[in-house]
């Protein structure tokens, strides 16, 4: 029939994965933000604040009353007398248009003329839909901003700066804000405030896309570290009740297999570490420990197994490591074998695992 054609389903042309039935297609961080709750957004907003000024103070503001500021960030040794700078994070459906924050304008202007704080050094506006193109044109343009403010004023912010009088625009702050600086008001666009975002370790968390690669790791300095001194000691032990006889440095261990084993748990030492060290920052606190509490709790029973002495023990606890299925820890797809081996020696180092008896 003319006007109507079969429907035609697309032929496929790759492999569907198991993960994609079960989560669907990715959805990207930018599309990700717009679904936020308010609650999801303060959440997300103050991740990126706490992480992204990190050497400087920062401080939310919720409820009434917050006097045009939501975060503020000050400069080391500062308040709000000093230098600072203000954010202002809007949660609407919408990119942010100018009479969406006309009365945060209003409160910025009131309260710094009235002493309650200082001008800031910038006050920016961020919002999950971003900047809409009117009010980006008009925070382009400073003085273009300060006539609309103007002239938006009755309408806006009269009423609606505080709940204690009007604030009518004339007099003494009219002149006050004919004089200031409008340029300090700035937009920032939600995939800048992505970016920024990285720097939280709940990045990966909230947006996925798995971690970074590792870098290669170094090997281990010919001398003992002070922070090698319990895992190397147990190791000692373990090693002196194989050999029957008391060791207390390598030069003791006399078998070339016992001297390339004990460089080996150094290398897994290492390596284990130096994991730690990069996942610190790219995932939730606590993520590594963690894993280490799941492989304490995959060795322990081979741990108090019997063995023929303290070094069969110590190998068969990290083959117990090595042979785990973890699935559930973000760190598991990055953690080698070494890794494995070397976080039964962090355990040793903090007195959970022991060699002998």
């Amino acid at each position: 029939m003319q006007g109507f054609a079969p429907i035609v389903l697309p032929t496929a042309t790759t492999v569907v994965a198991a993960h994609q039935v079960t989560n669907g297609p990715p959805i990207a961080a930018i599309a990700r933000i717009r679904l936020y709750s308010a609650e999801e957004w303060e959440a997300f907003t103050n991740e990126w604040a706490h992480y992204f000024f990190q050497g400087k103070t920062v401080v939310r503001f919720t409820g009434a009353g917050d006097k045009g500021v939501d975060i503020a960030v000050f400069d080391p040794g500062q308040d709000f007398t000093g230098v600072w700078d203000g954010y202002q994070c809007k949660h609407y459906d919408d990119p942010l248009r100018p009479s969406d924050i006309y009365v945060e304008l209003g409160k910025v202007l009131w309260f710094s003329f009235s002493g309650e704080y200082s001008t800031p050094r910038s006050h920016t506006f961020i919002a999950p839909c971003g900047i809409g193109t009117k009010l980006n044109s008009l925070l382009m343009n400073p003085d273009k901003l300060r006539q609309e403010l103007i002239a938006n004023w009755d309408k806006h912010c009269r009423t609606e700066i505080t709940n204690a009088q009007e604030i009518p625009l004339q007099g003494a702050f009219l002149d006050y804000v004919n004089a200031f600086d409008f340029a300090i008001f700035k937009g920032k666009q939600p995939l800048a405030l992505i970016d920024e975002h990285r720097a939280s370790p709940y990045h990966a968390t909230r947006f996925g896309g798995g971690l970074p690669a590792r870098p290669v790791t170094s090997s281990p300095p010919a001398a003992i570290a002070a922070d090698e001194t319990k895992y190397v000691e147990q190791l000692y032990l373990a090693y002196g009740d194989h050999l029957k006889k008391p060791v207390a440095s390598i030069a003791d261990l006399g078998k070339p297999a016992l001297r390339e084993h004990f460089s080996r748990q150094r290398e897994a030492f290492y390596q284990a570490e130096a994991l730690r060290v990069f996942v610190r920052d790219k995932v939730e606190p606590g993520t590594f420990e963690r894993l280490q509490d799941e492989i304490y709790a995959g060795v322990v029973d081979t741990k108090d197994g019997d063995h023929p002495d303290g070094y069969k023990r110590v190998v068969a606890v990290t083959k117990a490591a090595q042979e785990m299925s973890i699935t559930a820890n973000p760190i598991a797809p990055i953690a080698q074998t070494q890794d494995r081996h070397g976080i039964c020696h962090q355990l040793a180092n903090d007195d959970k695992l022991k060699w002998t008896r």
